[in-house]
C-alpha cells in the first residue's frame, strides 16, 4: 500500500485558491485543454510524511504510530492551529515542474506534528521519506507544459494571494493509488 500522512483544509479554502489558480496561466492553459496536470481539488491536502509503499500487514503499526503522535501533539495545546494557503513558488525545472501554495498562520504545531510523526515512524522502523518538511498544497505539476516565463508569472501571481483562515482540526493516514487517474482512500484520521 502506498500512504502518506496529511492535514486537509476545508472546501472553502480549496475554492477560494481554485479562483486565483483559474486566473494563473497554468489555469488558462488547463481551460484551454492543455495537461498541465491541475491538482484535483477535492484531493488537496498538505503531506506531513509520504511513507510511500507498506506492507498490508504493517498497516496497524502505522495506524499505532501516528495516534501516539497526534496524542502527544495536543498535549499542552489549546486548539486546532489556524491556518492559511497563502503565496507560493516552484520546486524543480523543467519536465519536473510543480506548482504549489504556501501554508502560513500557526505553523508551529504543525512543524512539530511533522516532526512527531516522522519521530513515532522511525521508532516503529516504518519507511518514510527523510526529505526536509516543507508545509506547502501542491496546485499543479505542469512539468515542460508550461513554459518557464509563465511558471515565473505565476509564482509572481501567487505572491499576494491569502486564502481564508482555517484551523487544522484532523491529520488522516491516506492510501493513494497511482495511475492515469490518481486515487486516495481515507483509512484513519486523529483529531488535533
Amino acid at each position: 500500500m502506498r500512504l502518506f500522512v496529511a492535514v486537509y483544509p476545508p472546501p472553502e479554502a480549496v475554492a477560494h485558491l481554485g479562483e486565483r489558480v483559474a486566473r494563473l496561466r497554468v489555469g488558462a492553459a488547463a481551460a484551454a485543454g492543455r495537461n498541465v496536470r491541475l491538482a484535483d481539488p477535492a484531493h488537496a491536502h498538505v503531506t506531513l510524511a509520504f511513507l510511500g509503499d507498506v506492507e498490508a500487514e504493517r498497516l496497524v503499526e502505522v495506524e499505532s504510530a501516528l495516534g501516539l503522535a497526534a496524542e502527544w501533539s495536543r498535549d499542552g495545546r489549546p486548539a486546532a492551529p489556524r491556518l492559511r494557503l497563502a503565496g507560493g513558488g516552484r520546486f524543480g525545472r523543467g519536465r519536473f515542474t510543480v506548482l504549489w501554495v504556501d501554508l502560513r498562520g500557526e505553523l508551529e504545531p504543525v512543524v512539530a506534528l511533522a516532526r512527531l510523526v516522522r519521530s513515532r515512524l522511525r521508532h516503529a522502523r516504518l519507511p518514510h521519506d527523510e526529505k526536509p518538511f516543507r508545509p506547502h498544497l501542491t496546485i499543479a505539476r505542469p512539468g515542460d507544459r508550461l513554459s518557464p516565463l509563465d511558471v515565473a508569472a505565476d509564482v509572481a501571481a501567487l505572491d499576494d494571494y491569502e486564502g481564508p483562515r482555517w484551523p487544522a482540526t484532523e491529520m488522516v493516514l491516506v492510501r493513494s493509488h497511482l495511475g492515469p487517474r490518481p486515487g486516495y482512500d481515507r483509512l484513519a484520521a486523529w483529531p488535533l
